[in-house]
């Protein structure tokens, strides 16, 4: 989702939106519901990062809201240079 159209959506009042095409979510609907459960691939760890690169990321994150957290940024970002160094066809170029 673009900035501009996260910001669009979060300007509008419930009242605003159009919910007809919507269907009602009756005791049917929750009779044969069935609970599905993100099995998280992650781990929690603790690190030493600069003050200032924290804050950075801290303060992205608050400012994009189609971000979910600066924890999930650092991964996110992360996730991207893995991907790109792991593409690299020879391991011992991998770290440069």
């Amino acid at each position: 989702m673009s900035e501009e159209r996260a910001r669009e959506l979060l300007a509008k009042s419930d009242e605003d939106i159009d919910f007809s095409d919507i269907p009602e979510l009756d005791e049917a609907f929750f009779k044969n519901a069935k609970l599905v459960k993100r099995q998280p691939n992650t781990e929690a760890i603790s690190i030493r990062v600069d003050t200032d690169t924290l804050e950075w990321f801290r303060t992205t994150a608050e400012n994009h809201p189609e971000i979910r957290g600066y924890q999930t940024l650092i991964n996110d970002v992360l996730r991207t240079y893995v991907t790109h160094q792991t593409s690299n066809s020879d391991p011992k170029q991998s770290l440069t």
